[in-house]
């Protein structure tokens, strides 16, 4: 039978097996000659039998990753840092005001107008434009300092507000996006790659939202499907593998809760997550950059470190749909935000977050760059700590961290006290306390007190100091919020500085930086009657001073009963009763019936007496704090004659007179100025001066010493002690001259004692 020869061309029909079939009749046909063949609609047929073969390529769009050719140059780290179609968005995002920044825009539409009005007319506006600045910071200031927990929410929904991705180019040297969860599908809403941070790769994967609404719909508003989970997943592994520490960013309403992601299994692909992360041996830490909602966030959130932006939430249900189940309504939606405890301070005391990041005044989407910044020292700082950690005692601390939230203990009897309320009072901020409730609390702490002391006789201070702390934060707020005002705040924490610094380094304060500091305080009394708090600090001030009186006479009447229990003990000694008793006897043994008749030696004992009670007695009342000035008796002091009562007042009065017009002088500048450049002469000569410094200071001591004597040596003081010798003279010449030296001891004396303290003065300010 004659055997059949294939045709050398493919038929139709004919598979790739018959055509390279090893029986039959083509041989030594290959695929490389099969390439050499010229094919073609137009081509020459080898045999009878050939056909044409044609070829061609697919028409397919364009990669749509930046690839080298069509990457933006000016993206950080050069053309090859990601390979992400992510980029800046060509326009500027327009501004978005939120319904509680509305009264800030007022203020900025009043700035705009004014400097509008003086570009027009030429006119100096300035000090108006200056004064709507600082009015407009400080209710910038105020607003974002006390924002309730719904504002908190909307500022993290905020459109305008940095994205993962946005984060991450401004953190990361370099940075690769890896797509896909190997299944099937690269789900956008989760973005995941690798990253450098000053030189150490992290696996950072997060939640992103988009910029607008086309990015927003493409990305699905931030909502994970069980792709996104799973992709996650697989880089959870790839970094356990490589050893790259975890990063991840929260920021979703909630996983996608729709019906072809439950058919996919988005609970499973949650709890998957959930299981794995606990297991994982290398370090993570997440941080809540917007909201962080339900199971979504958690899924990517089982970390060592969980650390939220200051004006970012994180909820187990939105505020809505909170007030939709209990109260029915979602326009109780600030009341179950306030509930639910969902903000950065609320979770950090409730142990769930561990560090809150700071944001600037306006929210993350006013200077992006900043809080950039801050979650990049916030997360190296956190890894740093992680790091030093092994496997073991890693995965102790990630489990430690869930284990204590929400946890407490049974069998243990709670106090009475606190069963009422078993929440800590939480201190309102300062300045928010009105003026009629710290009156009402002063009030009843006065009615607590008059209670007290009827029923017991003494004052009860329960409250009274807690309300004097209370009191003086307060008065210090207002003089802050006085000096901010004034526009002399720059000024002062210059001032502060530079008093700071010389304090550190042990020198004297330079004459110029204290005439500073009296020009900024003389400034500061000119203007604070201007100021707008002034009448709330006056009225704070009042009541500060008015308790404080109120504590200083509970204080000085409870040192007085303890003082006069401690003289009473000391005069009830029985060694002092026996001397006593013992002197008695002696002096009626003696017969003497006056002061004249008793002899030298008796007089000497009663006098020893006399001294030793009354040094036991200062020494009791130094132990109290209280400075005794102890007058040597001596036998002319138990003579009625050497009292003279009627001049004690007047002495008294010009001795006053002498020290304020001394203190006058010394708080004067030039004299102020003066002691400063004679304590840094003392400084600058040291131990040792040399004969030129020595010259410096005793010139310097002349002239502060003359100053002084200049002072006391006025003609008003000089004729009123005149006045007063004169009359003491004319008393002590009409008794007899009996206290000859009464004379002596009256003004004149007042005057040389006052010289000397003057040198005293000088000198001490010298060591």
């Amino acid at each position: 039978m004659a055997s059949l020869t294939r045709p050398s061309a493919p038929l139709p029909g004919a598979a790739a097996s018959d055509l390279f079939g090893s029986s039959g009749g083509v041989r030594e046909l290959s695929l490389r000659a099969l390439g050499r063949a010229r094919l073609g609609a137009a081509g020459t047929r080898r045999g009878a039998g050939a056909g044409a073969v044609v070829a061609k390529l697919r028409k397919v769009k364009k990669h749509e990753y930046p690839w080298p050719d069509d990457a933006d140059p000016n993206v950080k780290g050069g053309v090859l840092s990601h390979l992400s179609h992510f980029k800046p968005l060509k326009e500027k995002p327009k501004p978005v005001t939120l319904e509680f920044e509305k009264p800030l825009m007022e203020l900025e539409k009043k700035i705009i107008d004014v400097r509008k009005m003086a570009n027009e007319t030429g006119l100096d506006f300035s000090d108006q434009i200056v004064l709507l600045e600082n009015k407009y910071r400080q209710a910038l200031k105020d607003l974002y300092t006390h924002l309730t927990p719904i504002q908190r929410v909307n500022i993290a929904r905020h459109p305008n507000r940095p994205t993962f991705l946005d984060h991450v180019f401004s953190i990361t040297d370099k940075f690769v996006e890896l797509h896909g969860d190997r299944a099937g599908y690269d789900d956008p809403a989760i973005v995941t790659g690798i990253g450098t941070i000053d030189g150490e790769r992290y696996m950072f994967m997060g939640h992103q939202k988009g910029r607008n609404t086309k990015e927003n719909i493409q990305r699905n508003f931030g909502m994970p499907t069980p792709h996104g989970y799973r992709k996650a997943l697989r880089m959870m592994y790839y970094a356990d593998h490589h050893g790259f520490p975890i990063i991840t960013f929260i920021d979703t309403p909630g996983a996608y809760a729709d019906l072809k992601s439950e058919e996919l299994g988005q609970g499973e692909a949650i709890a998957h997550n959930l299981r794995t992360m606990f297991g994982l041996k290398v370090p993570i830490v997440s941080i809540v950059i917007g909201e962080g909602g339900s199971g979504g966030a958690l899924a990517i959130g089982c970390a060592n470190k969980l650390l939220m932006l200051e004006n970012a939430v994180f909820y187990v249900a939105s505020p809505e749909a909170c007030a939709a189940i209990l109260w029915k309504s979602a326009k109780a939606s600030p009341k179950a935000a306030e509930k639910l405890k969902i903000t950065a301070p609320e979770l950090c005391k409730l142990q769930v977050a561990d560090g809150i990041i700071p944001e600037p005044l306006g929210g993350a989407h006013a200077d992006p760059s900043w809080t950039s910044q801050q979650i990049k020292n916030a997360v190296v700082e956190a890894m740093n700590e992680l790091k030093k950690m092994d496997t073991q005692e890693l995965l102790k601390h990630r489990m430690l961290k869930f284990r204590k939230i929400g946890g407490f203990q049974e069998g243990i009897p709670v106090d009475p006290k606190r069963k009422v309320n078993m929440k800590m009072k939480e201190e309102p901020p300062l300045g928010t306390i009105s003026e009629a409730e710290l009156e009402s609390a002063v009030e009843k702490l006065k009615q607590k007190i008059v209670k007290a002391k009827e029923s017991s006789g003494e004052a009860s201070d329960s409250g009274l100091d807690e309300l004097i702390e209370k009191l003086k934060k307060e008065v210090d707020h207002e003089y802050s919020e006085a000096v901010k005002a004034l526009g002399l705040d720059e000024r002062m924490s210059t001032l502060q500085e530079e008093f700071v610094k010389s304090k550190q380094q042990e020198q004297p304060l330079h004459p110029i930086l204290m005439d500073k500091i009296d020009k900024l305080k003389k400034e500061f009394n000119e203007g604070l009657p201007g100021a707008p708090n002034y009448e709330s600090l006056k009225s704070k001030l009042d009541m500060l001073n008015e308790l404080s009186k109120v504590k200083n006479s509970e204080k000085v009447a409870s040192q007085k009963e303890e003082i006069n229990r401690k003289l009473k003990e000391v005069l009830e000694r029985p060694d002092w009763k026996e001397k006593v008793e013992a002197l008695n006897a002696e002096i009626e043994d003696s017969g003497a019936t006056s002061p004249e008749d008793v002899d030298q030696g008796l007089m000497e004992k009663i006098v020893n007496l006399k001294k030793e009670i009354e040094m036991e007695m200062a020494n009791i009342l130094e132990s109290f704090g209280l400075h005794v000035e102890a007058v040597k008796p001596t036998s002319s002091d138990i003579s009625p004659q050497t009292s003279v009562p009627e001049f004690s007042a007047q002495l008294g009065n010009l001795n006053k007179e002498i020290n304020n017009k001394i203190e006058e002088v010394v708080q004067s500048t030039d004299l102020k100025n003066m002691m400063e450049m004679l304590k840094m002469e003392i400084v600058n000569a040291g131990k040792a001066p040399d004969p030129s410094s020595k010259s410096k200071i005793d010139a310097l001591q002349q002239q502060i010493k003359q100053r002084l004597f200049e002072a006391i040596n006025s003609t008003e003081l000089r004729k009123k002690h005149e006045e007063l010798t004169a009359e003491i003279s004319e008393f002590v010449e009409s008794s007899g001259g009996s206290n000859g030296s009464l004379k002596n001891s009256s003004g004149e004396e007042s005057l040389k004692h006052e010289e000397s303290r003057i040198e005293a003065n000088v000198g001490g300010n010298g060591n």
